[in-house]
């Protein structure tokens, strides 16, 4: 057998060698590009850009304070956050990386990026700096068991898909210091473009090393735009051949807010059906089940499942004037998944509304 300390060794040494440490960035990542006609703080570097055609992100506009909640964690085990002023906004999104050239501060950065959207006619809606903007300032984006920071909101575990120790891992998951964070509006041929800048001085002297001491900026922008209607209304008869056949049916068509269980206005459609379904049969029972992804913790996940199970039942029972003993909202959180949680194209599928007959 191995010593224990030569063991040790070489575990390390072939993790080292299964992925490629970061390097000096030469080049902007393949295929990405300044987002939103923002432009770049000179010889600043892209190494990762994600976009997404129609997403949602929530912006602080205050300080991160702990929820009083002590039980409501994320994925990684980290205590939720909360704070007294936000933007939940929905559009296309865009979040990229970039690395600076050696020397260049967090403050740099954000000045430039504000004096630019200034002269667009743009303005500036929140600033901080280290401790004032609250939460963890220090740790990557995948940390764990300790509390959310900022770094959580702009680039949460979910959107790191590069290999470990890449340039793009390694830019958004390094020990932070020197952080600043700002966000800004602008307003241009009909359509409102949020911008949000975190930036931070990147620390490690191991994989990531070659970017240690390093400014990096991660540029969130979130261009309002209406979402494209994708997700076809089920019919009433179509519901019923599914439940008499599997005696559910999955429903995509029940909208909520983010982290919210109120009903938005596009769900009328899928609920006329459902309480259509409902007169068309008089027997029928139903039990209104709400699912989640598992972005949150399993308690909270639970606990909204239900809420929005429960405003679905109240819907067809106040608007539509269904009996209340023929339906039984249910909360399932994240308990039933019927897809992979690892993307956000898994994740979709399942957040839904089940109906399943009793």
């Amino acid at each position: 057998m191995f010593p224990r300390r030569v063991s040790a060794l070489l575990l390390i040494l072939s993790t080292s060698l299964a992925f490629a440490d970061a390097t000096v960035p030469t080049a902007d990542e393949p295929g990405a590009a300044d987002p939103a006609g923002l432009g770049r703080y000179e010889g600043a570097l892209i190494v990762d850009q994600q976009a997404k055609a129609y997403d949602e992100i929530t912006l602080p506009l205050a300080a991160l304070t702990p929820d009083p909640d002590d039980s409501r964690r994320d994925g990684m085990n980290n205590r939720l956050m909360q704070t007294a002023s936000s933007l939940t906004l929905e559009g296309k999104l865009t979040r990229t990386v970039y690395v600076l050239p050696a020397g260049r501060s967090t403050l740099e950065v954000l000045r430039n990026y504000q004096q630019l959207i200034q002269e667009k006619g743009g303005q500036s809606l929140y600033e901080c700096k280290a401790e004032a903007c609250g939460g963890d300032v220090t740790s990557g984006a995948t940390h764990g068991g300790g509390q959310q920071g900022l770094l959580n909101y702009l680039f949460p575990k979910s959107a790191v898909s590069e290999k470990s120790f890449s340039n793009a891992a390694c830019a958004v998951d390094m020990n932070l210091a020197d952080l600043r964070y700002g966000v800004a509006k602008l307003s241009g041929n009909g359509t409102d473009t949020h911008v949000a800048v975190l930036a931070y001085t990147a620390k490690d002297d191991l994989y990531c090393k070659a970017l240690n001491e390093r400014t990096v900026a991660v540029v969130v922008t979130l261009e309002a735009k209406a979402r494209e209607q994708k997700m076809v209304t089920v019919k009433a008869n179509e519901m019923a051949q599914a439940i008499a056949s599997g005696g559910k049916v999955a429903l995509y068509g029940i909208y909520f807010d983010f982290d919210k269980a109120q009903l938005k206005p596009e769900s009328t459609p899928q609920l006329d059906e459902i309480a259509a379904l409902l007169r068309a049969d008089g027997e029928l029972k139903l039990v209104v089940a709400g699912h989640t992804d598992n972005q949150g913790g399993a308690s909270y996940n639970m606990e909204l499942s239900k809420k929005r199970a429960d405003a679905v039942v109240a819907a067809l029972a106040g608007t539509y004037g269904i009996a209340a003993d023929r339906l039984l909202a249910q909360g399932m959180g994240s308990a039933a998944p019927v897809a992979s949680n690892a993307d956000d194209a898994g994740r979709a599928k399942n957040r839904r509304v089940e109906l399943v007959k009793q």
